[in-house]
C-alpha cells in the first residue's frame, strides 16, 4: 500500500477542539499569525485557509461575524470586495496561476462547512494542479507547507488593507 505523508494534519488531529468561530480571532500579533491572517481593512480580513483544495486558498471575511451578505453594511460589503479584488490581483503576481475560482457558498445545502461567518473562496488553479489523486484515492495533494505559503504570500498584501 502506498502512503501519502501529510504531517502538518496531526495538530488538526490531536489537538484541542475549538470552541466558537475559526473565523473570529484576537487582534494580538500571535492571534493574527495563528489564523494565518495576510492583511486587514476596516471591516475585513483575508486568511490562508488552513484546510486548503489547493495550495494558496484564500477566504475573505467581514471581520464582524455574520453569515450572509445581506447582513452586512454597505460599506462593509465593499471592503469585503475590494479585498477580493486586492487579493486576486496579489495572488496572481505571486504565484501566477493559470486561473482562479472565487465564490461564496451560502448554506449547507451549498457547500458552506462553516455557515455562521460569511466568507469568500478564492483558490488559484494552475493546469493539472487536480490530477488522478481525488478521484481515485480521495485525496488531496498540497505541494507546499502552509507556513511556507504564508511567508511567500506576506509581501504581496503588506498594504492591500491600508488602501481602504
Amino acid at each position: 500500500m502506498q502512503r501519502l505523508w501529510a504531517p502538518w494534519r496531526i495538530r488538526y488531529i490531536l489537538g484541542k477542539k475549538e470552541k466558537g468561530c475559526f473565523l473570529c480571532y484576537g487582534r494580538s500579533p500571535a492571534a493574527r499569525r495563528a489564523r494565518y491572517v495576510l492583511t486587514e481593512s476596516r471591516s475585513a480580513a483575508v486568511l490562508l485557509n488552513k484546510y486548503p483544495y489547493a495550495a494558496a486558498h484564500l477566504l475573505v471575511i467581514p471581520t464582524r461575524h455574520v453569515s450572509s451578505l445581506e447582513n452586512l453594511s454597505d460599506e462593509e460589503l465593499s471592503d469585503l470586495m475590494m479585498l477580493v479584488r486586492g487579493s486576486s490581483a496579489a495572488l496572481r503576481k505571486a504565484l501566477q496561476p493559470d486561473g482562479m475560482n472565487i465564490g461564496i457558498n451560502l448554506g449547507k445545502a451549498a457547500g458552506a462547512g462553516l455557515e455562521e461567518h460569511l466568507h469568500v473562496h478564492l483558490v488559484p488553479r494552475w493546469n493539472g494542479d487536480h490530477n488522478f489523486m481525488p478521484i481515485v484515492s480521495n485525496t488531496m495533494v498540497i505541494s507546499e507547507y502552509l507556513d511556507d505559503t504564508y511567508k511567500r504570500l506576506v509581501p504581496f498584501f503588506k498594504t492591500l488593507g491600508e488602501q481602504r
